[in-house]
């Protein structure tokens, strides 16, 4: 398993699973894992840092904004301190220190950065080594990960989406988990969810 939004001892105890019952590890595992990239797709972004610093480059049209404090360039989420900010296009890179990275203490916070303002933009583009991602994984993020896992867990007894019990007779699972929704929905980017 690799980027997981939770542990799979967390989801054993959230099913009444023994933690040194290893029969469903791999069941469990891929439920895990389709539930956090599942929350991925959902949110538009991912809530884990890259191991190492990757370069990117943004196209400065379309991605700046202006307000009160001036123009910002956003970008994706950062997850820790740019290493290298360069204006330019390819083979012509100056390397810029004179920027600001908001929102303000977002790292602090355990949240990313996901603008910066700058002296660039005579520029047209600009290039960011860093790491990317979520510097955490939100607490929201952790829960909404665990429910799903444990619903698509579940679904294998649950065939065509019809579940039954002794009290309620059969019922149509939902298609879109309301608990679920309601943890991840204000992590969306817009144009998701």
């Amino acid at each position: 398993m690799a980027n997981e939004y939770a542990q799979l001892d967390a989801l054993k105890a959230r099913l009444d699973i023994e933690v040194d019952d290893t029969t469903r590890d791999e069941l469990l595992g891929n439920a895990l894992a389709a539930a956090s990239r599942g929350i991925d797709t959902a949110t538009g972004r991912r809530f884990w840092i890259d191991p190492d610093p990757v370069a990117r480059t943004f196209a400065l049209a379309g991605r700046t904004v202006r307000d009160e404090r001036g123009d910002r360039v956003l970008l994706d989420d950062i997850g820790d301190e740019p290493l290298l900010v360069e204006s330019g296009s390819t083979g012509a890179w100056t390397a810029l220190t004179d920027y600001e990275s908001s929102p303000d203490n977002a790292l602090l916070r355990g949240r990313p950065i996901t603008a910066l303002s700058g002296a660039w933009w005579g520029a047209g583009r600009i290039r960011v080594t860093a790491r990317w991602g979520w510097p955490q994984v939100p607490d929201e993020i952790r829960e909404a990960a665990l429910i799903q896992a444990a619903r698509l867990y579940r679904r294998k007894d649950s065939p065509e989406g019809v579940t039954g019990s002794a009290e309620w007779g059969v019922v149509r699972l939902s298609r879109r988990d309301p608990d679920v929704w309601a943890l991840i929905e204000h992590f969306c980017l817009p144009g998701f969810g």
